[in-house]
């Protein structure tokens, strides 16, 4: 089933690292009965909808996405009834629920691959993953890199005492699923259908873009680069980044599509709106708008700033492109500055530029995402080795520090050494420094990141949501960058002098409090951003 006015078009999203939340049970890891108890929390934040990181069966090797068991609940995270409660609380409080399915690999201990092990090769189990011989001189069938480093095969020992390699290009416990055997787009059927007949109301699809691959024997002929191409925190030009991306054998391929078109029939076969987002690193950009055509998916990200630069050119360019590419297809803009997968806005631009950036993002037309501890301004967490968990991390020797630092859990108050959220040890040290960003804290601060986000998503959707497309005023041929939108102006100044604009209106919120309206002009000093109700 679908409506005019899909739920999904300009909704704001909170994303939740299940891990990493609320600990309901003093274990030192966050829960669902957690998520439950806090999601009042994520409603006066004023978003409409939750995503939720895999919370699933998984031996934990990758955060949860090495999943043993995508259609249970794993015993760290609590059980079914927990997450049936957990949707239903979000329900009553007006939010969406978003699961995590992650279509392009398994755990290693998910019965399938188990099974696999223990069978000769070119047996059926073997068929549901990518295993292969040894070239000729016994080394891997191909010379891909893993994402997380190192070789992109694993050797095992077959039941007839023989070997193969089987792919995968993340963590050697995720091994690449084979979606040409219908064994696996049949199991993902009944996964999509357990959770949304659960309540869920749709779907982030991990690795979208990963699922068909082609050339499997061949050499790529920049393995390492290509790998490195792969990664947000490899500095690279946009020119070669972009050379190697259009070669990747094993991303965007045009088999992926009719899986999505499939997946999209079941979506609309429910008696409500049910929507689904893609993760999907595709180059070029353009690229992405396929899997948003109006018979697969409704949502695809867009990654762009989760790398741009704080410059003005750079942001009109990058959030231009976006606009009008995906107008081509009628299908909504999507907008992320942080993920559990990338370091934190805050890190990556300063307090003060990371809230100004994110102000002037929430007016755009689109959905908006917002990864939990954001609406905090929280940093990267600053961690010792020793604490470390991340696959990456050790796949490289330390040479990735990998994404733990993003993923340290929320600081709920400042009262005792874990913030409020574990009686226990926390599973990732939070820094002593953060004991003034948290929640309790924030509350009390009318000028803190917490009231800010509250404030600005208030009014973008009382005056800006459903006022359609925006006028371009300042493209970024100097420092500021500004549009007009339904009744509102906005502004961004990227450089490092203030700037003073003509005004007639009505200041409405300003990235911090030393935006004002004097004489009739708007007085907006560097690294801020401002809305003016201009009638």
């Amino acid at each position: 089933m679908t409506s005019e006015n899909q739920w999904w078009t300009e909704s704001v999203i909170y994303q939740i690292y299940p891990r990493s939340f609320f600990d309901s049970n003093g274990d030192g890891e966050g829960d669902l009965p957690g998520i439950t108890s806090h999601l009042e929390h994520v409603q006066s934040l004023g978003v409409d909808a939750i995503w939720l990181s895999p919370f699933y069966k998984s031996p934990n090797k990758d955060g949860g996405y090495d999943v043993a068991d995508p259609r249970d609940v794993d015993p760290r995270f609590g059980n079914l009834d927990d997450a049936k409660a957990m949707i239903k609380r979000a329900h009553e409080l007006g939010l969406k629920v978003l699961v995590d399915v992650v279509p392009n690999h398994f755990s290693d201990q998910h019965q399938w691959f188990k099974d696999a092990v223990a069978s000769p090769k070119g047996s059926p189990e073997r068929d549901r993953f990518h295993f292969h011989d040894a070239k000729a001189d016994g080394t891997p069938p191909n010379n891909w890199i893993s994402l997380f480093g190192g070789p992109a095969w694993t050797q095992v020992e077959t039941a007839d005492g023989s070997a193969q390699y089987y792919l995968h290009l993340f963590d050697s416990s995720q091994p690449d699923l084979n979606w040409e055997n219908s064994d696996v787009s049949d199991d993902f059927e009944k996964t999509l259908r357990f959770w949304l007949d659960l309540g869920a109301d749709g779907f982030r699809i991990d690795v979208a873009h990963g699922l068909a691959k082609e050339n499997i024997l061949i050499d790529h002929h920049d393995p390492q680069g290509l790998s490195d191409a792969l990664r947000l925190d490899v500095e690279m030009s946009a020119e070669t980044r972009g050379d190697l991306l259009s070669s990747v054998p094993f991303f965007d391929r045009d088999g992926v599509h009719p899986i999505y078109r499939k997946w999209r029939k079941l979506f609309d076969s429910y008696n409500r709106d049910v929507m689904a987002v893609a993760e999907a690193w595709v180059h070029p950009p353009v690229r992405a708008t396929r899997y948003v055509r109006h018979d697969e998916l409704q949502q695809v990200f867009n990654f762009d700033l989760l790398v741009a630069p704080f410059e003005a050119k750079f942001l009109y360019k990058c959030i231009n492109d976006t606009l009008e590419m995906l107008h081509q297809v009628d299908a909504p803009a999507t907008w992320a500055l942080s993920n559990h997968d990338t370091p934190r806005v805050a890190s990556r631009h300063g307090d003060q530029a990371s809230r100004a950036l994110a102000l002037f993002v929430m007016a755009l037309p689109g959905s908006c995402y917002i990864y939990n501890g954001q609406e905090l301004g929280l940093p990267d967490a600053d961690l010792a080795d020793s604490d470390r968990q991340d696959p990456a991390f050790f796949r490289t020797n330390g040479v990735q520090k990998g994404r733990d630092g993003a993923r340290v859990p929320m600081p709920w108050n400042g009262e005792s050494a874990t913030f409020g959220f574990s009686s226990g040890k926390p599973w990732l040290p939070i820094p002593q420094s953060w004991r003034g960003l948290s929640v309790a804290d924030q509350e009390k601060n009318l000028e803190s990141t917490l009231h800010l986000y509250r404030s600005a998503l208030a009014i973008r959707r009382e005056h800006l949501v459903g006022t359609g497309d925006i006028t371009w005023v300042n493209r970024g041929e100097t420092e500021l960058l500004s549009f007009a939108r339904g009744e509102y102006a906005i502004y961004l100044n990227a450089g490092n002098e203030v700037i003073e604009i003509p005004s007639v209106g009505k200041l409405a919120i300003g990235s911090n409090f030393k935006v004002v309206l004097a004489d009739g002009s708007l007085i907006l000093p560097p690294a801020t951003s401002a809305w003016v109700a201009i009638r």
